[in-house]
């Protein structure tokens, strides 16, 4: 009975290197988007001198938003691959963060770039606020506003799981003294 639960364990360990195939989507999603990201600044650079100033913000409003989903996903990507399927060997891979961000952290982080995205998207509409009914503009701004909330709350709530962690850290050094 012992060997079969082994076994199981040992498969279910050894599933996780089927995140690799999501990891490697990622990746070939990332390609696409920067082709798509490499048109849309054709089409800016093509039209510099004839965009008015309110579309030109526009257009750098949108490669910006493009920039941090591209960032978001390569966040993802890394952190996923290194918190779930294997560790980056350090001495190839000079990331700032890695190693740094643990599931809680990454939850923090992607949160955090969701309310940048939908700022940068509310921006936008509200540069185009006569497109808009008020009843548009106000379901926006709350969706947003929702985004906000609950990144707060994230990292609220990841405060007070490390501070709970560091106390019974605390409690267990006490206790071995």
């Amino acid at each position: 009975m012992k060997s079969l639960e082994l076994l199981v364990e040992k498969i279910i360990l050894s599933s996780r290197w089927l995140l690799v195939v999501f990891y490697m989507g990622l990746v070939a999603a990332l390609a696409v988007y920067a082709l798509s990201f490499a048109f849309k600044f054709w089409k800016i650079a093509k039209d510099v001198f004839t965009l008015g100033e309110a579309e030109m913000i526009l257009a750098m409003l949108g490669l910006i938003d493009a920039a941090l989903v591209a960032s978001l996903i390569v966040m993802v990507m890394i952190s996923g691959y290194e918190n779930f399927v294997s560790r980056f060997d350090e001495t190839e891979a000079d990331v700032s963060f890695l190693g740094k961000l643990d599931a809680g952290s990454l939850k923090i982080k992607v949160a955090s770039s969701i309310v940048a995205i939908s700022s940068i998207h509310l921006l936008q509409i509200f540069l185009n606020a006569n497109q808009y009914t008020d009843t548009k503009l106000m379901w926006y701004t709350i969706i947003h506003l929702t985004f906000v909330v609950s990144a707060v709350m994230l990292g609220w709530l990841e405060r007070i799981m490390a501070a709970t962690k560091a106390d019974k850290s605390e409690a267990k050094q006490e206790a071995h003294l």
